[in-house]
């Protein structure tokens, strides 16, 4: 049986929060923020060790590791860590755009291209409901995301001061 909100949505399928949320989950690189804490953090550093292959080659470049180790160690990582924080970025910027669509009252959607955009009003039901899966299921991934952001700022801060002491 369906939902009587969405029977009397006119809102595409595919453009409809609740789906874009259910799509999204599914994904495979947005799914990584709903991971268990191993498996998450493990994604990180996949990130992060892959990122030394683009990195790698100009950190040494730059800084001989047979003449300045600790200088092309420190370059690196804070090159990675440049690669880690887009990813960061774009996880965060996806499970945000799909949090402000629940959040919203209205849905900005499109009918058959960009030039006949359409708003709908959601009805309290729907509104309830979408709210609900914000609090509880889309707000602790973004307070992960938030956490994982600061620890990665504070890590490359970190390593800012230790070059600047250098």
């Amino acid at each position: 049986m369906k939902d009587s909100s969405v029977q009397s949505c006119p809102v595409p399928d595919e453009q409809q929060p609740l789906k874009e949320y259910e799509q999204l989950k599914d994904s495979w690189f947005f799914r990584w923020a709903t991971l268990e804490s191993l498996p998450y953090w493990r994604k990180f550093a996949w990130v992060w060790l892959w990122g030394w292959i683009v990195v790698g080659p100009i950190a040494a470049a730059s800084f001989p590791p047979q003449k300045h180790p600790f200088l092309f160690t420190l370059s690196g990582a804070l090159g990675t860590s440049l690669l880690v924080a887009l990813v960061l970025l774009r996880l965060y910027l996806g499970w945000y755009y799909i949090r402000d669509r629940l959040k919203s009252e209205k849905v900005f959607y499109e009918e058959s291209g960009w030039y006949d955009g359409q708003i709908w009003q959601k009805p309290p039901e729907a509104i309830a409901r979408d709210r609900l899966i914000v609090s509880y299921q889309i707000e602790p991934i973004m307070q992960r995301l938030r956490r994982t952001a600061l620890i990665l700022g504070i890590l490359v801060g970190s390593g800012c001061l230790i070059w600047l002491s250098l």
